[in-house]
């Protein structure tokens, strides 16, 4: 694969309750997402250097974006009343990167100058690891 910019993500799409799976990207002016890994040590008393497992995998996503009511506000607005799993789907260079997640928060945020803006932390939800497609 080439090396990119990230520029021009082709897909951040979640879905809403409904569910409905919403493009929200022209709404989202931020975000960082990981794929960790659980590791077991198991180094024994005859290593000089460590051993480790690798355990499950996980998911985590913060989007930070701008308040729009036709869009990212219909996702997230019931996040605290609804226990509902969201498909998120990333997509950059032909790459995809999809998972199933609950967002654990929809915080809206009024600054001093005026701007309206949103951040919504997001983890896996079903216990399938995500990957690259």
């Amino acid at each position: 694969m080439a090396k990119t910019t990230g520029l021009g993500w082709t897909t951040l799409s979640v879905d809403s309750s409904a569910p409905t799976l919403t493009d929200i990207k022209n709404d989202v002016t931020a975000f960082d997402f990981a794929t960790p890994r659980g590791v077991q040590d198991v180094t024994g008393a005859d290593k000089a250097a460590y051993e480790r497992l690798l355990l499950l995998a996980d998911f985590s996503i913060n989007l930070n974006g701008v308040f729009n009511t036709a869009s990212s506000h219909t996702v997230f607005k019931d996040v605290a009343t609804t226990d509902v799993v969201r498909t998120t789907s990333l997509g950059v260079a032909s790459q995809t990167l999809s998972a199933e997640c609950v967002y654990t928060d929809y915080a809206v945020s009024r600054a001093a100058s005026g701007e309206l803006t949103w951040s919504a932390p997001g983890v896996l939800a079903n216990g399938t690891a995500p990957a690259w497609s």
